[in-house]
Parts: structure tokens; sequence; C-alpha cells
């Protein structure tokens, strides 16, 4: 079977097909993509997250993991969760003592309440219905507990902002042709990223899912950005 890459439409088989068919090279392929800023990028998640021991955080799309090594490997207890097989595979290959869970995150198979954070990190735009997500996000967390997304944004240089449309975006799928086992996959990539709202669009589709304290911090001029909430204080009533 050839490599597969999903549409806009984002269909769950299709994304996850995908992400199965580049699984054991994902890891490198976004750091040659990105220079190595990604590592940078998920250190920033990692303190706007500020887990500590004792606190349960579900990372949502952790793929094979590297998002949650920081947090298990300060003693927090994190479940990577994700929809692809192949990457839950693969992460277990190389950590089997985390606790990877197959998840889909429209619907996640957790009871109310179960975690104090809960963080995605550039997995959001895959998910076909986004204010779902997030409000079974916030179903999730306990009263209080947190939300930490970091995505792909819109740059707020305007220099920035036409160099990374015009040169950067057009040239992920060629450079993705060298080092990924499926280059096609990174013609999706730029798509969605050229159609992902932008910070305050965001923010207010996470405000309107029933959070609350929403705020955003830009990385790499807009590049990406950490968006924050918290769950209201009282239990979420959902219908």
């Amino acid at each position: 079977m050839s490599p597969s890459r999903a549409s806009l439409e984002k269909k769950p088989r299709e994304v996850a097909e995908m992400f199965d068919d580049v699984a054991r090279r994902y890891d490198l392929t976004n750091a040659v993509l990105t220079g190595g800023i990604d590592h940078l990028w998920r250190r920033a998640v990692a303190r706007a997250v500020d887990a500590r021991p004792g606190e349960r955080v579900l990372d949502i799309a952790a793929g094979t993991g590297t998002s949650s090594e920081p947090y298990a490997d300060r003693g927090v207890q994190v479940v990577p969760a994700d929809f692809s097989l192949g990457m839950l595979r693969e992460g277990y290959r190389r950590r089997p003592d985390l606790p990877f869970t197959a998840a889909d995150a429209m619907s996640l198979p957790f009871a109310d309440g179960s975690f104090d954070v809960v963080t995605i990190s550039f997995g959001l735009r895959n998910v076909a219905d986004v204010d779902a997500a997030l409000r079974d996000f916030r179903r999730v967390v306990r009263p209080g507990g947190r939300l930490v997304v970091c995505e792909f944004s819109q740059p707020v240089v305007p220099v920035l902002s036409t160099v990374y449309d015009k040169v950067v975006l057009n040239a992920l799928p060629a450079v993705a042709r060298r080092v990924s086992s499926n280059p096609e996959s990174y013609v999706y990539l730029t798509e969605t990223i050229r159609a992902w709202p932008a910070q305050r669009r965001l923010a207010e589709r996470i405000r309107s899912a029933g959070w609350e304290q929403v705020r955003w911090r830009n990385l790499t001029g807009g590049i990406a950005a950490v968006h924050h909430a918290t769950a209201p204080q009282r239990p979420a009533t959902l219908s």
C-alpha cells in the first residue's frame, strides 16, 4: 500500500493512516523541517503546563511520546494519547514505561475530571471537529484545571509572514522528500497550517467551548502560539 495523505476534510481514518506511515521517522523529520526549533517550542509548552509531581497530565496527539517525556522524567503522571496506532507502537518501543493510550480527541476514553491538565501540541488542527474536542478536553479536566494548546499560527511581523508563507511553507514538501517516509503528508501539513485560524480566533473558540482566562503567547514571531485556559471552578455541564 502506497503512503497516503489526508485531505482538509480530516476524516479520522485518513489522518490516522497518514501518521501511521510516518511514525518511525516523524520526530527526525520535524527536527529537520523546523531547524530544531520544534524542541524549543516543546520546552515552552512544558513550561506553560508547569506540571508538578502529584498532578495528572493528559497529553493528546502525543504521537511517539516526545512531548510527554519531560513530564514523566520529572515524576509527573502523564498519559500520552493518540489515535494513530503506528505512533503509539513506535512510542512504546522507545519508552515502554509510558502508558500510551489510543484515544479520539473528540470522544476521550476518560472519566469526567480525571486530569489536572490537558495539553495538545501541533495536533488540534488535525481534529475533524475542533470545537467538540475542546469541549471534551474540558470534560476530562477537574474544575479549575488547565488547558495548554500549542499550534502553528499566523506570524505577527509582516516581513516574517511573507517569507514564511511564500518560502518556508512552499519548501516543506520538497525538504520532506529527502527525510520523510511519506513526503505527501507534508503537503497536507502546509494545507492545514494555511487553513488554521489566527491566534485571536482560536482563543474565541476555546472560550466558546467553556474555558475561562483564555490567553496566548506567540512563539517565533507568531509562527506558533501557546494558548492557555482554565476550566471553570464549578463542574462542567455539557449537553
